[in-house]
């Protein structure tokens, strides 16, 4: 049977900062850190005892100009030199040299030399060296210090990595393919990375070698049920176990159970002689089960990988039972915003069309609505709007907005500042958002024409009108403070403007503007190019070719809210005392 592994001392030392600054601070051979530039950054205290002088002078000097030294005290050439090269270059090496000391004198040294490197980049270089250069066993010895410690940072190293990327996503997906990336073939040819749900086993994702992609899928997707007799690697894993090293004979095993044949199969079939499988997360709350395996016989996981893996399985396991939560928690937020974005009125010969789009997957939802209906003297209440924030409280504070101004605008007929007036006063006693933006605005006019719009706006994006030629203009007019900064004891401002026959209205909400690397006014001249090139468009083909256009990045919801004006009855575009209605087109965002 494969071997668990209990050795929590040693996974201890594999990851404690604190460790390692006591393998340095007490290593018997002198080791010095270099920058990329070969400048000594820190140097152990068997160095300073070695060369006779103290870090403090040492640090920020050129390691080989200070140190490396002829026989004879003259300073080594630039070429040949071995250290120089090895420093220059960035390449591991070793050497049998003179070092300078601090009184003047020079002692024999046997060095190595290692880069340090992230990511592919080279970060320094260590140098690690003893006094004895004319003993060939401490030379030897030396240099399996060199390769133990080289290791064992390589591994601290990737720990460090992979708890920073999982860091930086809340999407389960993103995590799972980040850790694939870190992991293959850095320490394993093949992945496998089962999650527990309430439905049960869930293989959520195996990854290996780039050029076997189209063999990944099929071990994918729901394992077996967990047998509690069984007593293969996986399943005691999946119960809590410890982590557990498998060597050819382990994976040999026939299987006691049907979700022990799967991890068989998928083993042999990739021709796994050696594999680890560790939980994800800890004894109290298994997340899942991590399984790593190679494919090479002469290169099998040790006890001390094993270490390094079954904290890699803690990082993991916290980290995607954050990104879960989140996802539940995201769920819950989106489908409160769509029960909240009621059906559109369709009241006479207007056309009123909308769209939701969630922000992308991995970033979080956010406040954003829209809202039309029908008022008691007649009149279309239009409603765009956005709660700060980027959570589920930002997606309940849209709910208490959107029915509070449903109620107020229905209560009494009055200008949409008054409205909004009443609303912002509301909101720090009623509600707890911090703060929001908001449009209301009326469409009024017979169901022949001509009509007009009367809005005002609390610090939301400017609505925009697309004439049938072509021409769009951002209304501007009716501007004031968003809600919630208790500025407002002036009132607010409200604006008219005449809608012409075919033009299009859009109210939208600021994911549709705001994209990275880009300022406002680039975002606003896209839309404005983007929708006057679709004015003669069907107002759902608007609707979806404005989404479709903009440039991808934005990291917010998108709401969009539309309007149709149609012909006006009297000769399409006649108003009804016979003259031609005036389309002019006042475009402050040049874009």
């Amino acid at each position: 049977m494969a071997q668990s592994t209990s050795d929590g001392q040693s996974r201890w030392g594999a990851t404690q900062p604190e460790f390692w600054h006591e393998v340095f601070d007490h290593l018997g051979a002198g080791v010095a850190v270099l920058d990329s530039a070969d400048r000594i950054i820190a140097v152990n205290p068997a160095a300073e005892e070695l060369l006779g002088r103290t870090a403090s002078v040492m640090s920020g000097q050129n390691f080989h100009g200070l140190l490396h030294r002829h026989a004879d005290d003259a300073t080594m050439p630039d070429e040949p030199c071995q250290l120089l090269t090895a420093l220059t270059r960035h390449i591991r090496a070793h050497g049998v040299d003179s070092f300078l000391c601090g009184d003047g004198h020079l002692i024999p040294v046997t060095w190595f030399s290692d880069p340090v490197t992230r990511n592919g980049e080279v970060l320094g270089m260590t140098v690690l060296f003893t006094g004895d250069a004319t003993d060939g066993e401490a030379a030897v010895g030396l240099a399996a210090h060199v390769t133990a410690l080289e290791d064992l940072t390589g591994r601290l190293a990737l720990a460090t990595e992979i708890a920073t990327a999982l860091a930086q996503t809340l999407d389960t997906d993103e995590a799972l393919a980040r850790l694939g990336r870190l992991l293959v073939p850095r320490l394993a040819d093949w992945i496998a990375i089962d999650l527990r749900t309430d439905e049960g086993v869930q293989r959520a994702a195996v990854i290996g070698p780039e050029s076997h992609d189209a063999g990944q899928e099929a071990w994918q997707g729901p394992l077996p049920t967990l047998d509690e007799r069984s007593r293969s690697s996986l399943v005691q894993v999946l119960r809590g176990g410890e982590p557990i090293l498998m060597g050819p004979a382990d994976i040999a095993e026939p299987p006691d159970s049907p979700l022990a044949a799967v991890q068989t199969g998928f083993l042999k079939a990739h021709g796994a002689t050696s594999a680890v499988i560790v939980p994800l997360g800890t004894t109290r709350r298994v997340t899942g089960a991590l399984t790593l395996a190679r494919t090479d016989a002469g290169r099998p996981f040790d006890a001390a990988e094993v270490s390094l893996i079954g904290d890699i399985g803690r990082r993991v396991g916290l980290a995607i039972d954050n990104t879960l939560r989140f996802g539940r928690q995201r769920q819950i937020a989106e489908a409160m915003q769509r029960n909240l974005l009621t059906s559109l009125p369709q009241p006479g010969r207007l056309r009123l069309a909308a769209r939701y789009q969630p922000a992308p997957v991995g970033s979080q939802v956010g406040g954003d609505w829209y809202d039309a209906f029908l008022l008691r003297d007649g009149a279309t209440a239009l409603v765009i709007g956005d709660v700060v924030g980027h959570d589920l409280a930002a997606a309940a504070g849209m709910a208490q907005l959107h029915g509070m101004l449903r109620a107020l605008a229905w209560d009494q007929t009055e200008p949409p500042s008054a409205i909004i007036d009443r609303l912002d006063q509301a909101v720090p006693a009623i509600t707890k958002v911090p703060l929001a933006t908001v449009i209301l605005a009326r469409l009024e006019g017979p169901d022949e024409g001509p009509w007009q719009l009367r809005w005002t706006n609390a610090g939301h994006p400017p609505p925009l009108l697309v004439t049938s030629d072509g021409c769009a203009e951002f209304l501007e007019q009716g501007q004031g403070l968003l809600l919630g900064t208790g500025l407002n004891d002036a009132g607010r401002p409200n604006a008219t403007v005449p809608l012409p026959p075919h033009s299009t209205l859009l109210f939208y909400t600021d994911g549709l503007i705001e994209v990275p690397g880009t300022d406002l006014d680039t975002g606003l001249g896209r839309l404005r190019r983007h929708a006057a090139a679709l004015a003669g468009h069907s107002l759902d083909d608007f609707c979806d070719h404005v989404l479709a256009r903009m440039p991808p990045g934005t990291a917010d919801d998108i709401a969009l809210l539309a309007v149709r004006i149609p012909a006006a009855s009297d000769d399409h575009g006649t108003s009804r005392h016979g003259v031609k209605e005036p389309v002019t087109c006042r475009n402050s965002r040049s874009g």
